[in-house]
Parts: C-alpha cells; structure tokens; sequence
C-alpha cells in the first residue's frame, strides 16, 4: 500500500444502499488517513450533499478534497477553498426546458442548499433533495428563473426508451458544446463541455503532484471508469456494472458488505509488514497544526518496533535561560511512543496513552536538535509497552522514558 491518494465515489460505493457510512469503512478510512493517505471523494452530488460525509470522515483535519457535480467543481476540505470550477452556458436553459416540456421531463438543478424545480411534486426529484438535505424551490419558469450559471442540469423520467431517444439527439446535437449523460436510469445529466470525474481527478493529481501509480480509485458505475484507469490501481465494487468490473485491476466486495473496507485492510495487513512505506512527509503535514508540529516535531523513521523523531532546542521547547525543557522531551517521547502504537493497531482500536515517566540524564543547549528513539517493549492485546531515549546531535544521552499505552476497542 504505496498509496498518497485514495479517490471514493460516494452512492453505490462508499455508502451502502441505505446511503449510510458504515463503522466498519468509517473506521478504516479514518486509519487510512492517520498513515498520511489523502481522501478525495468524487460524486455527482453537489457540494452541500457531500459536506455530511466531508465531516464525519474528517476530511478536513486531514488535507482532503472532494470532487462535486461529476467533476465540474473540486474543493479543498481544509479551507473550503474552491481550486476548480466549470459552469453550464446559461443561454442553454431556454432551449434545455423547452425539450424537457416537450417531453414531459421534470427538469431541476442545483444552487447552495436549494434544489431549483419547475416539478417539486416528482418522487425522484423529491428524493434527490432528501439525499442531499436539500429544500426544493419550485419555479415554474424554470430559465427565467434559473438567473445563474448551474454546474449541472438534470432532467428525469421513468420512461427509459424516451430518455435514451433525447440522449442519442442530445449526444449528437449538443456534443461540444455540453457533455450529456446518463448517471441513473431516470436522470438525463448536462455538465460543462469536457467536464468528467476522469478530468478533475486529473486536475488534482498535476496540482498536486502526486505520481498516479500512488493513486487507488474505487468505484461502481459508469462514469467511475474514466478515474479508475487513471488511478494506479483501480477497484470496482462487487455490486459494480460488468462493464465497470472489466475495467478495474481489482474487484471487491459489495458496497452493503463493506467492499472498501475488505480492500483496505489487506492494504493495512501489508502496510503493517512493511512500516516503512508509510509516508512520513504526510503524518508530518498533517501535525504541523497540532501541539506536536508546534514543538516543531518532526517523525524521521516508522518500523513495526522502532519509531524516531526530531525536535529543535529553542523558544519553543527551552527553558528561559537556554536548556532544553524538561516537559518537552516527555511530550516528543509520548508522541513518537503514541504514533508508533496508533500505526500499528486495528482500523476499530484506539491507542490511548496511561502512563509516561521519565529520567533527565543531561541537558540540551538552545540551538541543537534532540532526536528521540522508541522501541516497543511489550505489545499486547490491551496494552503496549515503549521505551524512549532521547539523545543531543552528537549523541549524549538527554533523557529516558518509559510510556505505556492502552489499546481500546472503539
């Protein structure tokens, strides 16, 4: 599991048929990200549909994005930042509602929490806002009201002959100037011209720069192929279309029966064999917020016993007169003992520090950097066991410091 980017469509593949996140995945896709993988989330829900999902896998925290309207916007999670956007030509409405009416289609789109409809009434249309938290906003005028340009129009019907007869003319008709597609068996999606998941994920990946063979996808439909083959390695789901399946490098299981779960904890058991994959310039991205990227601790090496870190001697980690704290080499041996247990345990555990004492040998003078050595003394089921020494560049022994830590099902 050499993987920087883990890229999830949302319904059908990363919740399951009742459009919940189940423990298990959450559980996984939060350890995932604790070892300095990235998630994207990639649907053609819109932004505020996405923001439940956003929260509860903390993507924020994390450095993640997500990928709305099939691609037609990309958001950074962390700062809410919109990086890329791409909007329908909004001369296109009159023409779009006049053909919707001749074909008797409800037609709607979508503006921050509001789902714009001239059929409010229409149960798909109906479900669509549900899905998303959405209020629905009738409009019978539809063009004349719509006074902006959408990033997606779609029209429905249950009627699959009449939404494939308007597909076939629209692929024809309006190729070039908008992509046309078919995402559910009722819904006839208009998005941007050259606008797709494959194109966005693209996008990101060159902002990015991160080599696309350290990019996994999973995905379940139609429009999952295009960032499946991109990605290094592709996953469809087992519920996934045949046509979806035969394009993927590897086949899960079911969206209902935690199908990226299953994958990613055979990546884990893999990882765990081979610690020193885990990309440390990640995990270190990730703390540069928290208390220890303030201490300016930096972790340097991960192995399945030995974890090491850095941590300079100055304003932020000295006495007033120029020695190292004595708080601050308890704190850098409890993070790298803390890290070394939190990578090594089950995606449902949690590590949890109980107990730190320490021995100050030596002192360390303002201006040096301390690096501290752990090493797993006893892991257990319930508990592990580190020892940490702390040394100066030139290798004088600064402190040694026993931490235990309890391991706790979630």
């Amino acid at each position: 599991m050499d993987y920087k980017l883990l890229v999830l469509d949302v319904d059908g593949t990363l919740l399951n048929s009742q459009h919940e996140l189940t423990k298990r995945t959450h559980d996984t896709l939060i350890k995932a990200q604790q070892m300095g993988v990235r998630i994207v989330l990639a649907s053609g829900r819109p932004p505020y549909g996405l923001q439940k999902i956003v929260d509860e896998l903390d993507l924020k925290s994390y450095g993640g994005y997500f990928i709305a309207y099939n691609g037609s916007q990309i958001y950074e999670a962390a700062t809410g930042n919109l990086i890329f956007e791409r909007r329908v030509n909004p001369e296109l409405l009159p023409y779009l509602e006049k053909k919707a009416r001749q074909y008797h289609f409800p037609i709607f789109t979508y503006e921050d929490n509001r789902l714009i409809t001239d059929t409010p009434d229409d149960p798909h249309v109906r479900q669509e806002a549900a899905l998303n938290g959405m209020e629905i906003v009738y409009e019978p005028e539809f063009s004349i009201c719509v006074d902006f340009a959408p990033c997606k129009v779609v029209l429905v019907n249950d009627d699959e002959e009449a939404i494939n007869d308007l597909y076939g003319r629209w692929k024809l008709r309006l190729g070039g100037t908008v992509e046309v597609h078919r995402s559910e068996k009722f819904f006839l999606e208009i998005l941007p011209s050259g606008i797709d998941k494959s194109g966005a994920l693209s996008l990101l990946i060159d902002q990015l720069k991160v080599n696309p063979m350290q990019v996994v996808a999973f995905g379940d439909g139609i429009r999952d192929i295009g960032m499946l083959q991109i990605a290094g390695h592709g996953i469809a789901m087992g519920n996934a279309e045949e046509s979806v399946r035969a394009c993927a490098d590897q086949i899960t299981d079911t969206n209902d029966n935690d199908g990226v779960a299953k994958a990613l904890e055979k990546a884990f058991e893999t990882l765990y064999k081979s610690p020193e994959k885990i990309p440390l310039n990640e995990i270190n991205r990730q703390l540069k917020t928290s208390m220890i990227g303030h201490l300016g601790i930096s972790l340097t090496y991960v192995s399945d016993s030995r974890v090491e870190a850095t941590m300079p001697v100055d304003h932020r980690t000295r006495q007033p007169f120029g020695i190292l704290h004595g708080g601050a080499p308890l704190a850098l041996a409890e993070t790298v003992a803390g890290l070394g247990s939190m990578l090594s345990i089950k995606p449902e555990e949690y590590a949890v520090g109980m107990q730190v004492s320490g021995n100050h040998i030596s002192s360390a003078h303002e201006g040096d950097t301390v690096r501290a050595v752990a090493t797993i003394v006893h892991r257990g089921r319930s508990s592990h066991v580190w020892n940490v020494d702390v040394f100066t560049s030139t290798n004088k022994l600064v402190s040694t410091v026993r931490v235990v830590n309890s391991i706790l099902k979630k």
